[in-house]
């Protein structure tokens, strides 16, 4: 068993509407969900197509916004959040054994971007070299304000980060773990009226082809178009039928 601090390792979704969400995101991705008890309640987890836990799908509190939540891996949860709640972030839960899982807590950080602790029971997935399409692969903080986000993320979570011209975008930020490892893009905010979120990307076979699929699907909108990143990747941003951003991405093959 291992752990992995600073990967990105869970993905929720808090819905409105459960159904509503599993009927776009199953034949979308190739996903399938499994309710299984959890706490008193009902918790569907998400299983890709390779069988790999992924994620899941919880129900919204009253009044709250569908959107998905990013879980980040820390070797002590009680500590990191202490360690956030100092360098300015506000706590959302506090720690919280989660049996027979883990323990996890909520923060909201700096500039208003919320994301979830997590130290796992059972340890963090290995990383692989190519993520099987249908998985994450990628996590992205839209902020307005990238230095005072820059500052707490490396202070709380210990990231090294390097920098890359976006031109007329500014600069995009790599988040990078000790090890060298990315682990996630830090960068102004591409949609002026989205509030700061972390946006999860989603590895797929043909980024045009889901962003179609997406709309018969019921989506309420693609937020960005198919779009080429330079020997990166095709990829497109869209708002769920729920309203919730997700992001897709066709990689480029990795070479070598």
């Amino acid at each position: 068993m291992s752990h992995l601090p600073g990967k990105f390792i869970w993905f929720e979704h808090t819905s409105n509407d459960i159904a509503r969400a599993r009927a776009f995101y199953e034949p979308l991705f190739d996903w399938h969900a499994e309710a299984m008890p959890m706490g008193g309640q009902t918790y569907h987890m998400i299983h890709s197509s390779a069988n790999n836990g992924i994620g899941g799908f919880v129900t919204a509190e009253p009044g709250e916004k569908s959107r998905w939540v990013s879980y980040v891996s820390v070797a002590d949860v009680d500590a990191s959040h202490a360690a956030a709640l100092r360098a300015g972030a506000k706590s959302q839960q506090a720690p919280t054994d989660y049996p027979p899982v883990g323990r996890g807590a909520a923060i909201v950080d700096p500039t208003g971007a919320p994301i979830s602790l997590w130290k796992s029971n059972e340890g963090d997935r290995a990383d692989v070299q190519q993520v099987p399409d249908g998985e994450w692969c990628w996590n992205e903080l839209w902020t307005p304000d990238t230095r005072t986000a820059l500052a707490f993320y490396e202070k709380v979570f210990g990231y090294l980060h390097e920098t890359m011209d976006m031109g007329e975008q500014g600069p995009y930020y790599v988040l990078k773990t000790a090890d060298g490892q990315s682990r996630g893009g830090l960068c102004t905010s591409a949609q002026p009226s989205a509030p700061p979120m972390w946006l999860p990307y989603v590895s797929v076979a043909d980024c045009d082809a889901t962003a179609a699929q997406a709309k018969k699907l019921g989506a309420q909108a693609v937020l960005v178009p198919p779009t080429d990143i330079p020997d990166i990747g095709r990829f497109a941003i869209l708002a769920d039928p729920l309203g919730a951003a997700v992001a897709v991405i066709k990689t480029v093959p990795m070479r070598g």
